[in-house]
């Protein structure tokens, strides 16, 4: 055992790699993956660092990883439906589901500050843990183990039928955004019109200030104009933003 591993128990080290459904060689990176910034600075002689860098590569696992799933759950999606669905299981709040179910917040390192703060359910602190951890099962046993990760605890979530994670009303969600943001309203113009009567796609593109913010495709007007907003919100780093803690 490394010395990065000695900084938590051995038996909490054989529940985090229960819950995960993988044993790791290398026990340090779990460590780390599980390491807030905040108990670092409280312990600047501890022989792990936090989780930044491991969550940082971790978001590129998870978006690949995702998005394998949904290539095999929904083979006639294209690509911006795709990035939709993708976006709406790794978000902020997505991450933090699975984290939560996973019993993560219970294993993390937090300094006194955030641990009186209840950091150990915030969501922005279980996502970034989750995405370390599978960075570290990423390095530690590679891409099939990762994957493995990943169909474990989202397969069930991509399911039979992943569409009906588009089915929340991002155009509202655009508007009380723009709203906030004290902006012009959102503006949805209709581009392209194709394919035979009894299949038609129709792509809309959404205008904020004059500038194409978001485009998407759909069998209607309306499901475009859903597709559009979600692609919008994405773009402003809304779906997918994270707010450092």
């Amino acid at each position: 055992m490394t010395g990065a591993a000695r900084e938590l128990a051995h038996d909490v080290l054989a529940e985090v790699q229960e819950a995960l459904g993988v044993e790791l060689l290398d026990e340090g990176l779990l460590v780390t993956a599980l390491t807030h910034k905040s108990w670092v600075n409280e312990n600047p002689a501890a022989a792990s660092g936090d989780n930044e860098r491991l969550e940082f590569l971790g978001d590129a696992v998870l978006d690949l990883a995702v998005g394998h799933l949904l290539m095999e759950a929904v083979p006639d999606a294209r690509e911006g439906e795709l990035s939709q669905l993708r976006a709406a299981l790794v978000d902020e709040r997505g991450l933090a589901r699975v984290a939560r179910a996973a019993g993560v917040g219970r294993w993390l390192r937090l300094g006194r500050g955030e641990e009186q703060s209840g950091g150990r359910d915030k969501d922005s602190l279980l996502a970034n843990a989750y995405e370390a951890l599978a960075a570290a099962v990423f390095l530690d046993r590679g891409w099939d183990a990762a994957l493995a990760l990943v169909r474990r605890h989202f397969g069930d979530a991509v399911g039979p039928s992943p569409r009906a994670l588009l089915g929340s009303d991002h155009k509202s969600r655009l508007q009380e955004e723009v709203q906030r943001l004290r902006r012009e309203p959102a503006d949805y113009r209709l581009v392209e019109e194709s394919g035979p009567d009894h299949r038609k796609r129709f792509t809309v593109e959404v205008v904020l200030n004059g500038q194409v913010i978001g485009r998407g495709t759909g069998g209607n007007k309306k499901e475009a104009e859903q597709s559009a907003a979600g692609a919008a919100l994405q773009a402003l780093g809304i779906e997918r933003g994270k707010e450092r803690a």
